[in-house]
């Protein structure tokens, strides 16, 4: 029996040999991946306040003027001073971008808006100094405009459409804009954990080869790459996640699983083994040697190496279940007729010393409602000394400010963000409003809803069916940040705590990232010393052989 077992010990630890030297090391430089951050000099944008004065067409006029019946979504952004409305139109992947100031379309311009923010987010700040004023809008973007072959509309020289094109295109401080691309599905790079869709790739002629990923629907930066990480990450993909076997799809898990299945047998059996059989010292013997020193290696780093296998192995088995279908966006459509802004009540409706930062056209229960964005400016630059919601280090954020005013009457609705988080739980759950069982505002990335999930802030609801499950909102955008449930909680809490050791958490990140990488370089040594041992009996066993 015991032989037995020694005999499938061996083979067993030498089938996982090569893959669990791969994950460790893999492992092991996955805190250093995350600490080698790209060189960002803003990593979020804080929107100024709003000018009334700015809108001289209304957007009903705009819409009108541009031959468009209904939008799905509106916002007002800035570019150097320029503003625009931003819709999102039925049947476009891309936003439009109407000049409040003369109702022209701005061309090509969520591509424009992406290097806006992208200069932002590496730079640090907009762009103060404005390029020369152009008398068309050839010379602003020559390459868009001969690329269409339809009529061209006349612009009035100076128009804020040209400005704000000149601003982006003939930037001659920082560093050149070498591509931008739009990205609509996940890829190599930019993978499905950064949650985000769509976004702009945008590209720098870096000494460190910088692309950022934005997305301009909520002025955010998604995800930065440069070539230090990047060599990082391809390492980490093809020895820890196995990209080389994704041709395989679906059964790719299953190879995984298996991995970590005899991983977990070889441990198991090396445990048995170092508990029934007694540890003799070595006496000058090499052999001895070895295997006193792949005993102890062994002993000590075995535990994790259950820990490892067996949480990697669950969250490969979860890949194998059935993803939910579900709905990740509201789809909303308002006709374009009537609608306009009327500033003076919308103003009425801020508190005393607030300013309006954006705001957005919302439905909530059969009811259009515009959605508010407000903050005091002077103490949000008070209390940090920096834009305001910068949570990438913090963890955290705040709860909007934000209020929302029904369109047609111009009454607040009352507790309206929690009431507008709720018609959407509703909306993405099926769930009727009296089902739910707690609703809580999230704030910081915490316990079941970690920085993967990227959207903050959030609110929470609970039901108490299908698993207990728990729908996370994001009212800015109105999009489902997630939706977890117990069985995803098992998952998630076993990766998080035996995988990524966020048992550590009490000791802070670098204790955690030394746990990580300290216990990833035993199953190195566990492994090498083995070896070590294979090869020094395989030896004797041949010396003795010879001499026979």
């Amino acid at each position: 029996m015991r032989k037995s077992i020694y005999k499938w010990h061996r083979k067993l630890s030498l089938i996982v040999a090569l893959p669990v030297v791969l994950w460790a090391a893999s492992g092991f430089m996955h805190p250093i991946m995350t600490n080698i951050r790209p060189r960002i000099a803003q990593p979020t944008y804080s929107a100024p306040a709003l000018d009334s004065n700015h809108f001289i067409v209304s957007l009903d006029k705009a819409l009108l003027k541009n031959n468009i019946a209904s939008i799905r979504s509106v916002r007002i952004v800035q570019i150097n001073g320029n503003y625009f409305y931003q819709l999102g139109i039925a049947g476009k992947s891309s936003l439009s971008y109407i000049s409040t100031q003369s109702g022209n379309l701005l061309k090509n311009g969520d591509e424009l808006y992406a290097r806006y923010l992208a200069r932002i987010f590496t730079e640090g700040q907009p762009i103060k100094k404005e390029a020369p004023l152009l008398a068309s809008l050839e010379q602003a973007l020559p390459t868009a405009v001969a690329a269409s072959n339809e009529e061209k509309e006349v612009i009035p020289e100076h128009d804020c459409c040209i400005n704000a094109t000149a601003s982006i295109m003939n930037v001659s401080n920082g560093a050149a804009i070498t591509q931008v691309e739009k990205v609509d599905a996940f890829m190599d790079e930019y993978k499905d954990i950064n949650r985000l869709l769509p976004v702009y790739r945008v590209a720098f002629d870096r000494a460190d080869g910088i692309r950022v990923y934005v997305e301009t629907g909520q002025d955010r930066l998604a995800f930065a790459m440069d070539n230090k990480r990047a060599v990082f990450d391809k390492i980490f993909m093809l020895f820890h996640t196995m990209s080389w076997l994704n041709g395989l799809g679906r059964f790719k898990p299953v190879v995984e699983i298996s991995l970590m299945l005899l991983s977990m047998l070889a441990a198991i059996s090396g445990l048995y083994i170092f508990f029934t059989t007694k540890s003799k010292k070595p006496a000058g013997k090499p052999v001895s040697q070895w295997r006193w020193n792949h005993r102890l290696t062994s002993v000590t780093a075995s535990l994790f190496t259950l820990l490892f296998s067996f949480s990697g192995g669950y969250h490969a088995l979860a890949k194998l279940l059935p993803a939910a279908t579900q709905k990740t966006t509201p789809i909303y459509e308002f006709a374009a007729s009537g609608l306009n802004i009327h500033w003076n009540e919308l103003m009425k409706s801020l508190p005393a010393g607030e300013k309006l930062t954006n705001l957005s056209l919302v439905s909530i229960d059969g009811a259009d409602y515009w959605q508010l964005f407000h903050k005091n400016m002077q103490m949000a630059n008070k209390k940090t000394g920096k834009p305001a919601g910068d949570f990438v280090k913090a963890m955290s954020t705040d709860i909007p400010n934000c209020i929302y005013v029904n369109a047609a009457s111009y009454a607040p609705l009352p507790d309206g963000e929690k009431h507008y988080a709720g018609f959407l739980a509703a909306y993405y759950s099926g769930q009727p409003a009296t089902a739910v069982t707690a609703t809580t505002a999230i704030t910081r990335f915490e316990g079941e809803y970690g920085f993967i999930n990227k959207r903050l802030p959030v609110w929470k609801f609970g039901y108490a069916v299908n698993g207990n499950e728990r729908w996370y909102i994001e009212t800015s955008s109105g999009a489902l940040a997630a939706r977890i449930d117990d069985q995803d909680l098992y998952e998630g809490y076993s990766f998080s705590f035996l995988h990524k050791h966020h048992f550590m958490d009490f000791a802070g990140k670098s204790w955690r990232d030394f746990s990580t990488m300290f216990w990833a370089a035993m199953q190195i040594a566990m492994v090498a010393v083995g070896i070590f041992l294979f090869v020094k009996i395989n030896r004797n066993n041949a010396q003795k052989k010879n001499i026979a």
